[in-house]
């Protein structure tokens, strides 16, 4: 006999007696209507009409009476399009209630999604990458379906802002009642904040924040466009963003397992050898936020064992083998003799950091090891070729001066050669050296040049100079204008494969609550808290910082005479250091 089935089984639940085949979904889903109608395509004046009603609050219902509608229709030559504005950057998908048509059967409709107005309404070419041209590599986001007469059906998962319907078949009219976005997301609350005398830096931070949030899905991804995959080096600006913005929440952990169960030692993270050096990193930076000790011991067969495959690549010489390719960041790449000299200080990094998670776990032999292979590595010290990610990473590997590396290189002509992920390191090496204002400067430049752009997350990569004689992302562009989607990127992202929303990208948002907030973490698990304020043009600055303790506020607020005052409240279980 089968199954049999009980009123106390509804709604059924099969996780105890099925295995745990059956799992609830974690994260959320809201609706939203779309803000505004970018474009419609209406050769005749007739084909499209009432697509203002679209912008109306829905309820999912569709109704019989075929009113406040927006209709399509197309002729035998002529066909209708709409392209609608979310208002901003989601994830998920799009549901459709329709309201009747003139067909029996069902419509076919193509529904292209975009990160930009651009990229809505681009072509497909999966089989190579080219620019101006979009793909369907990671998330299907041009999809040509049937749609029913009545009722409802839903569309697509994957990163957006537009959406635009086209009507394919001749002489077919549809009615759409509503056209309304899924957004899927992790229901979770901004602990940290950050408000300041200067908007645009608020703005700044807050987007940076929910770059992160929307990339937050089952497990921490790099882009909810593309790849929609755990990379360990994308990672690592991202946990700093989640540790400022949200605490200690279960993603970090549930995603460096992951990492692991995916990339069995000897192998690599990601198959690179630069990522699993991010992991020895991230691990020893999670550990000081949430101070989970147990978290470590789990992971200490892989840290040792990692520790242990580096060491074996380091001669007495300095030289190392750890493997043939060389990454930091793809702007990087054509520098292969500064990318060189970074990729030895990200070593050093690593190691230093795998030193301190040895002396936290009792493995002395290993401490020494690391120790040990790190004099090995710096025997033999590169140029960073006035490469501003090498640079910025041996200031922050003790290798070169802090004060040297930006005179030199990473402060050199201000925000030029900037890169969305290795600018926060860039960041960090100007904040050791002294130079808060010039980094303040370029925050607002850089990342501050993307929203001037339109931009509601930060992107894979940027460019200052893609501005010039360029269109917003929101908007047609113009004839004698270039596409700020379509017509930049390279590399792995040309043209519309490029990613709009990037975790890699939010540095500036944990700079800003480290540095001019002020807070920083002196022991594991924020037992002990540093506050030390830097204003430089600011007249205040004030926000939250999380702990496993609670939330910790900060204000700080410039003197006439210049000196700053501040307002400090912390859970009595913190021991704050006011510096």
């Amino acid at each position: 006999m089968g199954t049999v089935w009980s009123y106390a089984d509804i709604p059924p639940v099969f996780g105890t007696e099925y295995d745990g085949k059956t799992q609830k979904d974690e994260l959320t889903r809201l609706y939203i209507s779309p803000q505004r109608v970018v474009w419609k395509h209406d050769p005749t004046g007739k084909l499209v009409s009432g697509e203002e009603l679209l912008l109306k609050p829905g309820n999912s219902q569709s109704e019989m009476g075929r009113k406040d509608v927006c209709t399509l229709m197309s002729t035998g030559s002529d066909t209708a399009s709409v392209l609608l504005d979310y208002g901003k950057e989601i994830h998920g998908g799009l549901q459709l209630v329709l309201g009747g048509s003139s067909r029996r059967e069902p419509s076919l409709v193509r529904i292209r999604f975009g990160e930009s107005v651009g990229e809505c309404n681009s072509q497909t070419l999966n089989s190579e990458w080219k620019v101006g041209y979009s793909t369907d590599d990671h998330a299907k986001r041009d999809i040509v379906m049937e749609i029913p007469r009545d009722g409802s059906i839903e569309i697509g998962n994957t990163g957006f802002r537009f959406v635009r319907i086209d009507l394919l078949q001749p002489n077919t009219t549809i009615r759409i009642k509503e056209a309304r976005a899924i957004l899927r997301y992790r229901d979770i609350p901004y602990l940290g904040s950050f408000r300041s005398s200067d908007e645009r830096l608020n703005r700044i931070w807050l987007t940076g924040a929910y770059t992160v949030h929307l990339n937050m899905q089952e497990f921490l991804w790099d882009g909810i466009k593309r790849d929609r995959l755990v990379w360990l080096g994308d990672m690592h600006p991202e946990v700093a963003t989640i540790t400022r913005v949200f605490g200690c929440n279960e993603i970090v952990p549930q995603t460096l397992d992951l990492a692991c169960e995916q990339y069995p030692l000897p192998a690599w993270m990601n198959n690179m050898s630069a990522y699993s050096l991010w992991y020895l990193i991230i691990q020893y930076e999670w550990y000081m936020h949430s101070g989970d000790k147990d978290f470590l011991e789990k992971h200490r067969a892989y840290i040792v064992g990692l520790i242990d495959q580096v060491d074996k690549k380091v001669d007495a010489n300095g030289n190392e083998a750890l493997a043939e390719s060389r990454f930091l960041d793809w702007p990087s790449s054509p520098n292969q003799e500064g990318v060189e000299a970074g990729y030895r200080a990200l070593i050093a990094w690593a190691l230093q950091d795998a030193g301190k998670l040895c002396g936290i776990l009792d493995e002395p032999e290993y401490a020494r090891k690391a120790e040990d292979c790190l004099k090995r590595l710096n025997r033999l010290i590169k140029e960073p070729n006035s490469l501003k990610q090498a640079a910025s990473l041996m200031a922050i590997a003790g290798i070169l001066d802090p004060v040297q590396a930006c005179q030199a290189v990473v402060s050199v002509g201000g925000a030029k050669g900037f890169s969305t992920f290795y600018g926060y390191y860039m960041l960090q090496a100007q904040a050791m050296a002294g130079e808060y204002q010039q980094a303040l400067d370029v925050i607002r430049q850089y990342w501050g040049g993307m929203l001037d752009m339109g931009a509601t997350t930060f992107w894979e990569d940027f460019d200052l100079d893609w501005m010039e004689n360029t269109a917003r992302l929101d908007e047609i562009t113009p004839p004698g204008k270039r596409d700020i989607h379509g017509d930049f990127g390279a590399y792995c992202y040309p043209g519309f494969r490029h990613s709009f929303c990037h975790g890699w990208a939010s540095g500036p948002t944990a700079w800003m609550s480290e540095h001019i907030l002020g807070v920083k973490v002196v022991e594991p698990g924020c037992r002990v808290l540093s506050v030390a304020p830097v204003l430089g043009d600011l007249e205040w600055v004030e926000g939250t910082f999380p702990t496993p303790y609670g939330v910790v506020k900060v204000k700080h607020t410039r003197n006439s005479d210049g000196t700053v005052s501040s307002e400090i409240d912390a859970p009595e279980e913190i021991r704050i250091i006011y510096l």
